[in-house]
This record gives C-alpha cells, sequence and structure tokens, in this order.
C-alpha cells in the first residue's frame, strides 16, 4: 500500500516527519478556500492515515500564513454543481461537505490546527473537527455563513459540541462577525494562542508522541463520545441549508454583501 505522502494532490501538500504528519491546504492564490477537489482530497487523506499505523498525529495548516478563507463559493455557485450540491443536502446521510470536517474526528490520532491568517466560514468548521487549535492573536475567525443567507452545515452541530457555549455560537452564527485569536481564545473556540502556531503544534505532537499510541486513541474517542450527536440533527443542518438556498432572502443576503443598503424581506420560514 502507498503512503499517504506518496499520492500526488491538486489542492494539499503534506509532509511527514517521524511520526508526524503534516496536511496543509495548499491554493494560496484563493486564501487556501476549500474547493470541491479539496473536499474530495480530505476525506481521501483522512482515510489514508486511518491505515497508515507510522502516522501519530496530524496538523493542519495552511499555506502562506493563512489557513482558510471558507469555501470556494465560484465552485459552489457553478451551474455545473447545482445538482451535485443539491443531492449532497437531500441524501439521508453526512453530505461530502460534512463529511470533510468530521472524518478527522474519526482520525485514529490526535490531529491539530495550526491557524493563522483567515480562519473563516468552511475553515472554522473544519478547525472546529480538530482535536485542539492553535491560533495566533492576529487570526481572524468566523463563522461567516451567515453574511450569505446560509447556514453552517459542515457538522457544526457536532464539532462546535462542548467547545464553545450554545449562547456565544448562537451569536457568532447569527452576526457573521469576525474576531481575532485572542477573543477566539477567551470564546473557548481555540485550545491555545501563539504567535508560532507551528512550532507550537510541533512541539504538542512530540509531547503526545511520548504517550501510548491506544491511550491517546482511547482518550480522545471516548472524549468524542461525550458529545455525540445523533444523525438526525446532521440531517437539519443540511436541510435547512437548502430551504435558505431556495429562499429569496438567500438572494437578498448575496446583494447586501456588495450593496450594504439592500434590505431583506419578512421572515420567511417558521
Amino acid at each position: 500500500m502507498k503512503k499517504v505522502t506518496q499520492h500526488s494532490y491538486q489542492t494539499l501538500a503534506l509532509q511527514q516527519s517521524d511520526a508526524v504528519l503534516t496536511v496543509t491546504l495548499n491554493r494560496p492564490d484563493k486564501k487556501n478556500a476549500m474547493s470541491f477537489t479539496m473536499v474530495d482530497e480530505l476525506i481521501a487523506v483522512a482515510k489514508q492515515i486511518r491505515q497508515q499505523k507510522d502516522i501519530r498525529a496530524v496538523i493542519l495548516t495552511g499555506a502562506e500564513q493563512t489557513f482558510c478563507a471558507g469555501l470556494d463559493l465560484s465552485d459552489l455557485n457553478n451551474p455545473k454543481n447545482q445538482l451535485f450540491a443539491a443531492w449532497e443536502l437531500i441524501k439521508p446521510w453526512q453530505s461530502l461537505f460534512q463529511k470533510v470536517c468530521l472524518v478527522w474526528r474519526d482520525v485514529p490520532v490526535p490531529v491539530i490546527a495550526a491557524l493563522q491568517g483567515h480562519c473563516l466560514g468552511a475553515g472554522l468548521q473544519l478547525a472546529l473537527a480538530a482535536d485542539i487549535r492553535i491560533a495566533t492573536p492576529e487570526c481572524q475567525l468566523a463563522v461567516m455563513e451567515a453574511k450569505w443567507g446560509l447556514v453552517p452545515d459542515m457538522g457544526l452541530t457536532q464539532s462546535a459540541l462542548g467547545v464553545v457555549g450554545a449562547d456565544v455560537l448562537k451569536e457568532l452564527a447569527m452576526s457573521a462577525r469576525i474576531i481575532q485569536g485572542d477573543e477566539a481564545k477567551q470564546l473557548g473556540l481555540v485550545t491555545h494562542i501563539d504567535t508560532e502556531p507551528m512550532a507550537h503544534a510541533q512541539q504538542l505532537a512530540d509531547e503526545l508522541l511520548s504517550r501510548s499510541p491506544d491511550a491517546v486513541l482511547a482518550s480522545k474517542r471516548v472524549i468524542n463520545r461525550m458529545y455525540a450527536q445523533s444523525a438526525c440533527t446532521l440531517y437539519q443542518e443540511k436541510m435547512w441549508q437548502l430551504k435558505l438556498m431556495l429562499g429569496y432572502n438567500r438572494k437578498l443576503a448575496l446583494k447586501k454583501a456588495k450593496d450594504a443598503a439592500t434590505t431583506f424581506r419578512q421572515r420567511q420560514f417558521h
């Protein structure tokens, strides 16, 4: 079986040093925005890690001093992808957009996210699915979807549970406000603040390597189980997203992003 680093990727750069695998989101011209190709490649890498027992820790990061600016809206809004996106929302099991985040909770090793620059929308939902998050003080983080008239539907109901309070999460999701790393630490959204998040992540990974890999795995599994949600909760994410995408205020949200004077119509749903 080929090692995960022996495969070629369009949107990722992988490097393994001893037992630590660094997965770098590598679309710097797009601020590492998550394209549909990146979604597929991240899922494929996570699945391969499960089979490669010489990997004992993973660091997720982004190229050129930014983590991820969110989902690539040019992919999402491409008419060629509309049927694909609709099917992902309608089908009764996890969508690919949920899986690309939640699959990292299933990886049998600790996953550490090293965050800097932008960590917005899909980027934040991916980071929340990591076991530990280390951000720079100036890192910009946001649950960005409401700005585009959407709802976070990439497994946030699972990954954020137990990380931040429901009131904090509601405020961030409703407002789409961008906060910086220091405030994110105060709110519990990130674990550590460091001006050198990659160095901190590597140091932490080395510390975890000194422990039994089975004990580390058991700790991850047991604690994740404390906050397990039913499949119905994840399905609610998808159903609300589909309703919003078909609603009239979604189009107005896109217009308002360019023209602040745009006003919304009355609430469409109950």
